[in-house]
């Protein structure tokens, strides 16, 4: 028999709960004093079993992607992390060894981005297990990375390696065979997210516009041109890739409209290429100029031929 909710709250999440605002959890409600001159950040998101995770996936890897995917939305508006809430909706066949597991990997996260956790709520479900956070940042008061910011004539930069994400969950299908170092790495992007906090912070004041990869470039990308009300030509093969990828059949639609990548996509001024060149250093994470904002509302992507081409996917969309 799972332990009853309080049991739950008291022996997994009360440790989680470190912050002077959570109050230990007593309360309905947390307290949260901003730092002067900031403003807060809230983003949240959801994940369904079978939808956003898969059902034999390691539950404390399931808590971090849980928290990082938030993570990497306060990343996408230059925001620094304070704390987060939960909401977990459980079936019957959740296991306390599960539960214990699923609260390990939020230690381990608390640990590895120094924030914790400040309330949520618990409750059951006859449906799939239901994980909800809500994610709270602080960032300068005006100065918060949006994406109606870019204009024409401005770069159009990503971080990381493209692809990696979409293809670790077709290798965990049986629906691709790959080398097995290979087959590791990409498991891992899928499983763990790396939020680009370090990166998201340093390019206030650089970027123009920043949005995270969550859905596939060509979607993410369409967001920024949308608000931004401008249009881009993107190469598909100056796409970075990663060598567990290079090589890997559908690598590029998967890294044109694949998802669950969470890196920063972001525009800057021409002038800001040093800027960026040396960011890219100084945090070891590679930065990839891979368009340019012009004219116009639409997106044209192009193979390396300079023809023309149509993505197998424009990117995951629910409904």
């Amino acid at each position: 028999m799972p332990e009853g909710e309080f049991e739950f709250i008291a022996r997994r999440l009360r440790p989680l709960a470190t912050a002077p605002g959570a109050l230990n959890l007593v309360d309905d409600a947390a307290l949260l004093d901003p730092s002067h001159g900031q403003q807060l950040v809230l983003a949240k998101d959801a994940m369904v079993a079978g939808v956003h995770f898969l059902e034999g996936d390691p539950p404390g890897q399931i808590a971090q992607k849980l928290l990082r995917v938030n993570l990497s939305d306060l990343a996408a508006m230059g925001a620094a992390p304070l704390g987060y809430l939960l909401a977990l909706a459980r079936p019957q066949n959740i296991t306390d060894d599960w539960l214990a597991a699923f609260c390990a990997g939020l230690a381990a996260d608390n640990a590895e981005f120094a924030i914790a956790l400040l309330g949520g709520d618990t409750v059951s479900t006859p449906g799939p297990l239901t994980l909800s956070l809500t994610a709270i940042g602080e960032v300068p008061k005006g100065a918060a990375l949006l994406r109606s910011g870019t204009k024409p004539g401005d770069d159009v930069w990503v971080s990381g390696t493209l692809g990696d994400a979409a293809l670790g969950l077709k290798v965990l299908r049986g629906e691709l065979e790959v080398p097995e170092d290979a087959r590791a790495h990409l498991i891992e992007r899928y499983r763990l997210p790396r939020p680009r906090l370090a990166l998201g912070e340093a390019l206030r004041g650089i970027a123009s516009a920043a949005i995270d990869i969550s859905d596939g470039l060509v979607a993410d990308l369409g967001h920024i041109l949308e608000a931004s009300a401008v249009g881009a030509e993107l190469r598909a093969d100056q796409l970075p890739l990663s060598a567990a990828a290079r090589d890997v059949p559908g690598a590029r639609d998967s890294a044109l409209a694949g998802g669950d990548d969470y890196e920063l996509l972001f525009t800057a001024p021409d002038e800001r290429r040093a800027e960026i060149a040396a960011l890219a250093r100084r945090l070891d994470l590679p930065l990839t100029r891979i368009s340019e904002i012009r004219g116009g509302a639409d997106l044209s992507i192009l193979d390396a031929k300079g023809q023309a081409i149509e993505p197998a996917s424009k990117g995951w969309q629910h409904f």
